[in-house]
């Protein structure tokens, strides 16, 4: 086989693997999207807090109301009807909906109560902690409840 052959075979190879990605136009895609945004958001709120980034008042103020406003939007890209692509979101999701639902509220009046936390100057650990603590355990429940990994 010459060398031109053996590329194009591996081009091919290579084209086709990428293929395999999630449209980020389908609800999947779209609620991932998401997730990836609010994690991002809670990861620097939460490294902020703990020394991991350089506490920034106006940041963490401005995240908090970024992750109240987040928190409300994965829900609606959940369709009625389980899609056939694979995803992370046990049967349950769709089995025992008015509890993924409670769970979903929660996580929202979460990311409220921080947003509040956030406004009392000045800032101090000891009122911000519990709120963003409060995030990531509403976060950690619904994953174990609902999610395959």
């Amino acid at each position: 086989m010459t060398l031109k052959r053996i590329s194009v075979a591996l081009l091919a190879c290579l084209t086709l693997s990428a293929c395999g990605g999630v449209d980020p136009n389908s609800p999947l895609g779209q609620r991932k999207a998401i997730f990836k945004q609010m994690l991002k958001t809670g990861e620097d709120l939460g490294g902020m807090l703990r020394g991991r980034i350089p506490f920034d008042g106006a940041k963490f103020a401005d995240g908090a109301v970024k992750l109240d406003a987040l928190s409300h939007e994965p829900w609606k890209h959940f369709p009625q009807v389980r899609e056939e692509d694979h995803t992370s979101a046990k049967d349950d999701v769709w089995q025992r909906q008015a509890r993924f639902q409670e769970m979903a509220r929660t996580l929202e009046a979460a990311t409220g109560e921080l947003v509040i936390a956030s406004q009392v100057q000045p800032y101090k650990a000891s009122n911000l902690g519990p709120a963003v603590q409060k995030v990531e355990d509403a976060c950690s429940a619904c994953h174990k409840e609902f999610r395959d990994h």
